[in-house]
């Protein structure tokens, strides 16, 4: 491709250009860049060409309308020893066929079905809860939905993967805050923090073959695995095994980490914000009364699901996506060379307040059907958009919205003092090493925290 004109954009240093990742604060820097620079900024890190798109109609012309312009982003594709070739990384034809094969098992009606599991699951774990006990809220969260996860799609009890499981996501987590992980140059040498990834994916895939192997025996199940197992292409042939540990592995990280930190992030705004998670209470108690709540509950509590969707829009678990630009063409009046990667952020944009008043104040009534209506579509995506929209977006919101009245009917949370708070951009958005909390039991009749 000639030289064209590229868009404005921050200088960088001789060779190695910028390097936001390995920033003190990327999201800050990226926000800043983005007010500064406009709709689209371009910068280089090393070799790689960056366009950094901030209005959403360009966000909507690269997840929607030209999709097939493009390819999943570095990012994913630094983890592809982790994900193997299932849904997050997988590309053209295989990946709508596997698409197809997953998609019945998140239905509107198979996810309200998974309903009282998730209750379940979350009075089990309410039950272990003591008042006045401090607990690390994303170890909570996080067991909490690893074993729905395991039970509504694979049909398997999640108990004995849980310690292997929470040990090898440190270090993934670790791994992908390193910009350099970009590099595939340099993350296959021998480092001490690759290393712990590789170990850390072998734990993984001990965790998903036991699964596997679990599952082999059980006959007639309606779990997604099964569906997975029985399905056939127009040859007659299933799905090998390889592929089968490729799935599972990618649903299983996505499907629990995703809504652990949209729980965490959701109950740590309620812990600064005692008003709010008053009137969640009262709306609870006022369509619920004494008995829990029912996927069919959820249109009667939108202040409730407010409150989600307010959270995602500050703390988004998929603070950005990626893309690769599959050949040479133009985005927003510039010409994009092909390999160039293109980047679109749901914490910058979710924060504009071109689209939203007051960005940084959590206000869950904003969210109403007129206010909706009249949001452009991609001022806010969380879950992203176009065809490869997350498969699992109605199972997560139906999740967090379950799990935060069961809990909140029960406890609610106090930080503890002297802990900061700072989101840590990894795979998803973390809240650092540890978000700690105390319990405090509430008791029906009692009056709201605040």
């Amino acid at each position: 491709m000639k030289r064209h004109r590229l868009p404005p954009g921050p200088s960088g240093y001789p060779i190695i250009g910028n390097f936001p990742l390995g920033a003190r604060d990327p999201l800050k820097l990226f926000t800043e860049w983005s007010r500064q620079y406009g709709d689209i900024f371009y910068y280089r890190a090393f070799t790689i060409r960056v366009f950094f798109l901030n209005h959403p109609d360009l966000i909507e012309s690269v997840l929607v309308s030209r999709t097939g312009d493009f390819i999943k982003g570095r990012g994913l594709q630094a983890n592809r020893r982790l994900f193997g070739n299932g849904l997050l990384t997988s590309e053209g034809d295989f990946w709508r066929r596997q698409r197809r094969l997953c998609q019945p098992s998140f239905h509107r009606d198979r996810v309200e079905a998974y309903g009282g599991v998730m209750v379940e699951f979350a009075e089990r774990m309410l039950a272990g809860w003591r008042d006045g006990e401090i607990r690390d809220l994303y170890r909570e969260m996080s067991q909490l939905t690893l074993e729905i996860v395991a039970k509504v799609l694979f049909g398997a009890e999640a108990g004995g993967m849980i310690k292997d499981a929470r040990r090898a996501i440190g270090p993934i987590m670790e791994f992908n805050t390193r910009g350099w992980s970009l590099m595939p140059f340099l993350r296959y040498l021998p480092t001490p923090l690759n290393l712990r990834y590789w170990l850390a994916v072998r734990r993984l895939e001990r965790i998903v073959q036991a699964i596997l192997h679990e599952h082999k025996g059980a006959e007639g199940g309606e779990d997604l695995l099964s569906a997975l197992r029985q399905a056939r292409d127009e040859n007659g042939n299933g799905m090998s095994e390889r592929q089968l540990r490729d799935e599972v592995m990618t649903l299983l990280l996505a499907g629990h980490e995703t809504t652990a930190l949209a729980l965490c992030w959701t109950f740590y705004l309620l812990a600064c914000n005692p008003m709010v998670e008053g009137r969640i209470r009262e709306e609870t108690q006022r369509v619920l009364g004494a008995r829990l709540p029912q996927a069919s509950d959820l249109a009667r509590l939108p202040y409730a699901g407010g409150v989600v969707k307010e959270s995602l829009r500050l703390y988004p678990p998929a603070y950005a996506i990626a893309r690769v630009a599959a050949r040479d063409l133009s985005v927003g009046g510039f010409c994009v060379p092909k390999g160039s990667s293109l980047v679109m952020s749901q914490w910058v944009t979710h924060r504009d307040p071109r689209y939203f008043e007051n960005p940084e104040a959590f206000i869950p009534e904003r969210w109403t059907d007129e206010f909706s209506k009249r949001l452009p579509s991609f001022a806010y995506f969380p879950f992203g958009g176009g065809p490869r929209v997350c498969i699992g977006a109605s199972f997560a919101m139906v999740e967090a919205a379950l799990l935060l009245v069961t809990i909140l009917k029960k406890f609610h949370f106090e930080l503890m003092p002297s802990q900061t708070i700072s989101p840590v951009p990894a795979i998803t958005l973390h809240p650092g090493d540890e978000l700690k909390v105390i319990l405090h039991k509430h008791q029906p009749g009692n009056a709201a925290p605040g």
